[in-house]
């Protein structure tokens, strides 16, 4: 079975629909130009249509849901503007420059490497010198011991 249900249901912008119409009266208006005459109805009509009919008039309706798809022209697009990632492309951005960090890290470029690998040299020549104080120690230990037999 094929019915006219469960199809997805289109409706008009009402901005392209006064488009329209604006357009539709500058043609009728050029055409009555041509003729020569302009009854007072069309210009009645017009400038009814400028103002909307019924509740319309009274309430401003915009569905904040409805996204209206802009079409830009090429030459409106600023190219120099910087442009928006999507959060897919802001993780790749973020890995990579993570990625970029560490290796610097490791090649010791970084303000903190140069920090870490003075700390290192440091704790380094502490423990060289811990390591002289106790074998010298244990050679004066090995002495003494040596003199006591």
């Amino acid at each position: 079975k094929k019915g006219h249900k469960g199809r997805g249901k289109q409706f008009s912008n009402p901005e392209e629909i006064d488009r329209q119409m604006k357009a539709q009266k500058e043609l009728e208006e050029s055409v009555g130009a041509e003729k020569g005459s302009s009854s007072e109805s069309e210009e009645e009509s017009s400038s009814d249509d400028d103002k909307r009919s019924g509740v319309e008039g009274l309430i401003e309706i915009e569905n904040p849901n409805r996204v209206s798809q802009k079409s830009k022209k090429v030459t409106d697009i600023d190219v120099a503007a910087p442009r928006e990632l999507s959060r897919r492309e802001e993780e790749i951005e973020k890995q990579k420059s993570k990625e970029r960090y560490q290796k610097l890290q490791m090649e010791g470029k970084t303000e903190q490497a140069r920090a870490d690998l003075a700390r290192l040299a440091i704790i380094k020549r502490e423990r060289e010198e811990a390591a002289k104080k106790r074998d010298e120690l244990r050679k004066r230990e090995a002495e003494e011991a040596k003199g006591k037999r």
